[in-house]
């Protein structure tokens, strides 16, 4: 699966940002790369204070990314090429400009006063004074983005009637944003602190105030899954994928009812052995997890562990069971930019949505781009293209050998400079030392560099048959 970031992935009307029809124009990219999949981040209509998480009409599409028809036109020209097309999905919480705020205030979440001490996640009290109403209404993210009540039945059969409106269009499936924190506790009781444990490893994110608390009252409460498995019902032929932020332990019960959840431990994990084997041991077990190394929110992968670990990393990636992401640029190793002048979003993150590189001068678009390029002339697809060692070959080869791959992940040996695990008959060990190691015994099948003794270099990994 590939993660598309629209406004930063091809511009076709030259306005600087991308657009429908620029994705569109790079379906053969996609189709050349071996993708099965695109997730694409919101395209509803939207003001645009969290780009595109705060939706104010579900059924139009965002101004600046198309038309309903150039939304359809993907849709054909993306199944015609065997690619789905999952649409991000925004159940837990409107834009503050969606009709419902006024004219349906009781979708939402209220309160006469301040009722406790819950917190946004991005930064304060998760209380917002309305004056038009002289109540508080409560906001997981920003003020702009007023939580939907999942106790009125009327929330559901609207949400409902939206995945339908899409699904009857050709959409194939959702990422279901956010979904741990659909329901919150009816008695709006306090979240204690957090401990030690509940915070490690979130210090220097960019929620790290919002960790102080642990959210027993606002997130993976039980209602979640019960409405996760209506819309599972409802929707059979429909592939839904989960965005919860839990442990591995919480998200089996995700992963029994969704098609898909996403992996928050591996994505934070050290790139070593010892860090990463607990979690992959037994993937594919129990339902099919999602992968990723990098996405809109979070720091690329080359940026956190350098480019001589980008082959390695993307062998881990994309030999294991379930969906892998790439994200946009991720394929031809691009790194976190500077962002802009003046920043856009307001919780720092344009550092990793700057536009996609196409050849030397750019090729994202024939106008200034909304965020600057970072640097075209080293790092873009056009040169890499037919490069036997470039990094979107690399992905290319990789995504080609995983439908070889079949069964769930058996770590054999780990530690913090090595990781060998297998999948079926095939074993991948991975070198993330500053030395060479002793290659596993048998026939190689794949490897990320070359191999010339029965030594493994550093940053390489390899793949045999035994």
């Amino acid at each position: 699966m590939y993660q598309i970031y629209v406004r930063s992935f091809a511009d076709a009307n030259g306005d600087g940002v991308g657009d429908i029809q620029g994705i569109i124009s790079r379906l053969d990219h996609l189709a050349a790369l071996g993708v099965d999949g695109i997730w694409l981040t919101p395209v509803f209509a939207s003001p645009q204070f969290d780009f595109g998480y705060d939706v104010s009409d579900y059924r139009e599409i965002h101004h600046e990314f198309g038309t309903i028809g150039d939304m359809d036109e993907l849709l054909r020209e993306a199944h015609a090429r065997n690619i789905a097309v999952i649409l991000d999905m925004i159940l837990s919480h409107t834009s503050i400009e969606h009709p419902w705020f006024r004219a349906h205030p009781e979708r939402y979440l209220w309160s006469e006063e301040r009722p406790n001490n819950w917190l946004s996640a991005f930064g304060g009290s998760a209380w917002q004074f309305d004056e038009k109403t002289s109540k508080y209404y409560y906001h997981r993210y920003y003020p702009e983005q007023p939580h939907l009540d999942w106790s009125n039945p009327d929330v559901r059969h609207a949400m409902h009637d939206v995945i339908a409106f899409w699904v009857d269009r050709g959409v194939d499936g959702f990422r279901l944003d956010s979904i741990d924190g659909l329901a919150v506790d009816p008695q709006l009781r306090d979240e204690p602190r957090a401990t030690g444990t509940g915070i490690a490893g979130r210090e220097n994110d960019n929620w790290a105030d919002y960790w102080q608390l642990e959210h027993l009252h606002t997130t993976n409460l039980p209602q979640v899954l019960d409405e996760l498995a209506r819309l599972k019902a409802a929707f059979p032929g429909t592939s839904f994928l989960v965005e919860a932020d839990l442990p591995r332990t919480a998200l089996k019960p995700y992963l029994e009812i969704a098609d898909s959840a996403f992996s928050f431990e591996f994505f934070r994990a050290r790139l070593d052995g010892a860090a990463i084997a607990p979690i992959i041991d037994g993937a594919g077990i129990h339902g099919r997890p999602a992968w990723a190394l990098s996405n809109h929110d979070l720091p690329r992968m080359v940026s956190r562990w350098g480019r001589p670990r980008a082959g390695i990393a993307a062998m881990l990636l994309l030999t294991l069971p379930g969906w892998a992401f790439i994200y946009q640029g991720d394929e031809i190793g691009m790194i976190d930019g500077p962002g802009g002048p003046v920043a856009f979003d307001r919780s720092g993150r344009d550092a990793v949505r700057h536009p996609m590189q196409w050849d030397a001068t750019g090729g994202f678009s024939t106008a200034a781009p909304w965020l600057p390029m970072i640097d075209p002339a080293d790092c873009n697809v056009a040169d890499q293209l037919g490069d036997p060692h470039s990094m979107i070959e690399l992905y290319r080869a990789l995504i080609s050998f995983r439908r070889q791959l079949s069964g769930p992940v058996e770590v054999i040996e780990a530690s913090a400079g090595e990781l060998i695990y297998r999948r079926g008959s095939e074993t991948a060990q991975l070198n993330f030392g500053a030395g060479p190691v002793r290659r596993v015994e048998g026939d190689v099948r794949f490897s990320t560099g070359r191999l010339s003794s029965d030594l493994l270099p550093p940053d390489t990994g390899v793949i045999v048959r035994s």
